[in-house]
This record gives C-alpha cells, sequence and structure tokens, in this order.
C-alpha cells in the first residue's frame, strides 16, 4: 500500500482496537463487517464513491451511516465511517482493510475465549489437508464451483471438530477469497492470527516429528533471530530425509539432506 492508504490502515486499527475495548461482540462486529465488504465489493458505485479521494470524508461517512443505519450495530456504523473517512490510494486497499479488520475481530473473539492459539493451528491444519489432497483442493479451490456445495464440504470436513472461529473462516476462504488463490487466502488469515498474538509464525518441514528439547533450541534461535515469540508449525515430510526446512514469511531456511543431495547433483552436472 502507498503512503496515504498506510496512515489510513492505522487509524482503521485504533478504530477497531477502541470498539473491541468497549466490550463490543466480537464476532458479530466482524460478521457485520465482512457482510459491508461484501456490499462493496457487490456495487462499483458504491466503491468508487466511498474511496474517492477527492471527496470529503464527512460526505463518504454520510453516505456509509445512510446505507448502514438501522442495519448493523452502531459499533461497526463508526468502524466503518472511520475506514471510510479516511484517505486511500486505491478503492481496493479500503474493502481489504475492511476484511481485514472483520477477520482480526473474529480471531479477537477467540483470544478472548482462549482459543486462538487452536484457531492457528485449525486453520493451518485445515490448509495442509487441502494441499495434501488434490480433488478436495480442486474441490474447494474451484473459483467456478457452486458456493453453497463447498461451504457445504467445509462443513462436513470440520463441524464438531474445531472451534467456532475455525469453521467460520475456513468457509470464508473457500466462499468469499476475493480473487485470492485459496493457500493465500488463508496465510492472511494465519498472518492476521500471529500479528493479534504478537508473535511470528514458522513453517517447519522435517522428516520426523521433532521432539519437544528440538522445538524449544529452534524457536529460541528464531527468536532470537527476529526479536519475537515463534510458534512453530511443523509438516511432516518423509522425503525431506533428513533436516529441517523453515520458513518464516518470505525468508526460507533449507537444511535437509534433500536439498543437499540436489546441490550435489547439479555441482556434478555443472
Amino acid at each position: 500500500m502507498r503512503g496515504s492508504s498506510r496512515a489510513a490502515v492505522i487509524a482503521g486499527g485504533k478504530a477497531l482496537d477502541a470498539a473491541l475495548a468497549g466490550g463490543v461482540d466480537r464476532r458479530v462486529l466482524g460478521d457485520e463487517l465482512l457482510a459491508v465488504v461484501g456490499v462493496i465489493d457487490g456495487s462499483a458505485t458504491l466503491r468508487r464513491a466511498l474511496g474517492d479521494p477527492s471527496r470529503e470524508s464527512t460526505e463518504k461517512q454520510a453516505l456509509a451511516e445512510g446505507l448502514l443505519g438501522g442495519k448493523v450495530s452502531a459499533e461497526t456504523i463508526v468502524v466503518v465511517k472511520n475506514v471510510v473517512g479516511q484517505r486511500w490510494s486505491t478503492e481496493r486497499d479500503l474493502s481489504d482493510t475492511l476484511e481485514e479488520l472483520a477477520i482480526t475481530s473474529i480471531l479477537a473473539g477467540a483470544e478472548q475465549g482462549g482459543r486462538i492459539d487452536q484457531v492457528e493451528d485449525e486453520l493451518f491444519r485445515f490448509e495442509r489437508i487441502v494441499a495434501g489432497n488434490p480433488a478436495l483442493r480442486d474441490r474447494l479451490a474451484n473459483r467456478q464451483g457452486d458456493v453453497d456445495a463447498k461451504a457445504g464440504v467445509v462443513k462436513e470436513l470440520l463441524e464438531g471438530k474445531v472451534t467456532d472461529e475455525t469453521l467460520r473462516l475456513a468457509s470464508l476462504a473457500v466462499t468469499s477469497p476475493r480473487g485470492r488463490k485459496f493457500e493465500r487466502t488463508l496465510e492472511l488469515y494465519l498472518q492476521l492470527a500471529a500479528r493479534r498474538r504478537e508473535q511470528i509464525t514458522a513453517v517447519v518441514t522435517a522428516a520426523t516429528e521433532l521432539t519437544a528439547q528440538q522445538r524449544e533450541r529452534l524457536s529460541a534461535a528464531l527468536q532470537g533471530i527476529y526479536g519475537k515469540p515463534v510458534l512453530l508449525q511443523v509438516v511432516i515430510e518423509e522425503e525431506v530425509l533428513g533436516g529441517i526446512r523453515v520458513q518464516v514469511g518470505d525468508e526460507v531456511v533449507d537444511g535437509t539432506v534433500l536439498r543437499r543431495l540436489d546441490e550435489a547433483r547439479r555441482h556434478i552436472a555443472g
């Protein structure tokens, strides 16, 4: 995001924090903000009107209040008015920010109930299950597929086995990706969860499960590098043979035997 949008994102985050601190129902706020995103995405005229940097903030806020009054809670209107009243570099930045605030509110509800660790882990496991099953991935990630059918598949897979927040977000990822790939949508949700917890997440790929001591040493080493608490998400892949591969965001440290064999082959071939 460019400068004006970055400042607007910060202001929107503060508005959400104020709503959360005021005791709002976090799940309701999140769902209502998602509904607002759906309305904005569905109307090019409204999207342009709310995102137009040349229009006065008060005019855009009045438009939002007139549209939402009596349909959503007062807290949701306050957050939306704050967001649309900012200056945005692009219309997409505005709707993306509202979406992120919505997801954050749902995650904050899980945090309030002591479930945010579980939600993050369940979303990660769900993404791995889908990634490892081509037929399931094609069924859920197909942009031309029936939305209700995809939601039904997620419900069948997860209902009664995960938290309500996980089920809600997993369903959202397949029914309303907003132009993103399925895995990128879940990655966004996981990033927001990590940000909420003020920590980073490291995806560790290994041939066998790590011992508690290995997890502690690796977590401590990564915390020393990044200066934040680190949550390890371990993926077992027997084909890596040995060693580990660690990915934090876009950074990858690959120490697997498979990688070293590949490097040796390339060296010999060269």
